[in-house]
């Protein structure tokens, strides 16, 4: 059931370890996600006719063993619940032994690009796509992210050309980027996150300037990205 596609790990995939990293895995998932709306008509191609796009708004990722590079990876998605706005999305990445490595689930929101709002998930939408209620963690629902009443540390960062996709924001990936370089050096070293959960909040646009601040509170690296006054969030990114 749902979308399958296999793949050969490459460099860009890998990490120190030669193993996949964490924002490979979610490229994946969100680029399978992403195939399977191609294929039932609400894919990138369709935003232009039908005025309808898909935006991410959370992920939650584990992974049980790093896939290591040169390896056949299979990936699997399927759409386990449609809401009247919202779409759960579940994925599992599988090495070439067959052994499971990596669960995710997600959250998407239908927006009407052309209105400028969200839109509600009409029976044809939700008609395009099988629907499968496996659920690949224990909780139907995406836990949220407790915002830290104090940080270690921060940084700024412009938002620049190299980070903005087709709907004119910075792409969902490289909020990943800027976590990880808020995290501590001792951190980034010595230790895998294989627990990742990100909510996106509000879009970040080309030249905004946004203040990343970290805090560790005994078991959660949590990463909260802000507008440069503080005075939004645009995205809180929890590893462990």
């Amino acid at each position: 059931m749902g979308y399958k596609e296999s793949f050969k790990l490459s460099l860009e995939d890998i990490g120190k370890n030669k193993e996949i990293t964490n924002k490979a895995v979610l490229r994946v998932f969100e680029n399978i996600a992403t195939h399977q709306s191609d294929e039932s008509g609400y894919g990138v191609d369709d935003i232009e006719k039908k005025g309808l796009a898909w935006l991410l708004l959370e992920w939650k990722i584990k992974v049980f063993k790093r896939i290591p590079y040169g390896e056949e990876v299979r990936a699997n998605t399927w759409p386990r619940t449609f809401e009247r706005f919202y779409s759960y999305r579940d994925f599992e990445m599988y090495n070439e032994k067959g052994e499971l490595c990596v669960i995710g689930t997600s959250k998407w929101l239908l927006y009407n690009v052309t209105k400028g709002r969200i839109n509600r998930l009409s029976d044809d939408i939700k008609n395009s796509y099988i629907i499968d209620k496996k659920n690949v963690f224990e909780i139907d629902q995406i836990e949220t992210i407790d915002i830290p009443d104090k940080y270690d540390r921060e940084y700024g960062y412009r938002a620049m050309r190299r980070d903005i996709d087709l709907n004119e924001h910075v792409h969902n990936l490289f909020y990943l980027d800027l976590a990880i370089e808020a995290l501590p050096e001792e951190v980034f070293n010595s230790m895998e996150l294989n627990n990742v959960r990100i909510s996106y909040k509000k879009q970040i646009k080309l030249n905004d300037k946004i203040k990343c601040k970290y805090a560790y509170d005994g078991e959660f690296h949590t990463v909260t990205i802000f507008s440069e006054d503080e005075k939004e969030i645009h995205a809180l990114i929890r590893l462990h």
